[in-house]
């Protein structure tokens, strides 16, 4: 009786413990390997944060962060025009991505879910993710070169004085 009662307490701990490890309040989208969050983030696209580091670790400015503060960077029309227009590009790309990320996502589900998964389907679908990851990447970073580019240098200097952590 001990010896259950025991079993049964390890049990409940065990259990109790994995509960705890996921996001119980996880509400399902409608691609099942994906919270509802994690969906509604991919509609939007990727954060830009992490993919940018290296550019703004070394003093390339995120598009988006200079025009916030283009009166104190006393940016002309040109440059608001050209910094702009990378920022469009780049919210373009954050969503095409995104998009195909799910519908990636989506594929991936139903090979498995209908047992039409194979391992070239897997090895295909698999690599895209990696394909994503970089095209955005790439973007990102090339947004940040080519905003570093529409600035002055004195310009460029401001902004990092301005910019809040």
């Amino acid at each position: 009786m001990l010896r259950s009662f025991i079993c049964s307490l390890c049990l409940c701990a065990i259990s109790l413990a994995v509960e705890a490890q996921t996001d119980s309040g996880a509400t399902p989208s409608s691609i099942k390997t994906l919270t509802l969050k994690q969906y509604t983030d991919y509609q939007k696209g990727p954060g830009l944060e992490q993919m940018a580091l290296p550019a703004t670790l070394n003093k390339y400015p995120m598009p988006d962060d200079v025009l916030r503060l283009k009166k104190e960077l006393k940016l002309t029309d040109a440059q608001v025009k050209k910094v702009t227009a990378i920022s469009q590009y780049l919210q373009l790309k954050k969503t095409e991505i995104g998009q195909s990320v799910l519908r990636n996502e989506k594929k991936l589900d139903e090979l498995f879910q209908t047992g039409k998964v194979d391992e070239g389907s897997i090895t295909f679908y698999g690599n895209r993710y990696g394909l994503y990851e970089g095209e955005y990447r790439t973007t990102v970073l090339q947004a940040c070169y080519s905003t570093y580019n529409a600035l002055t240098p004195l310009q460029t200097t401001q902004f990092w004085k301005l910019k809040k952590p």
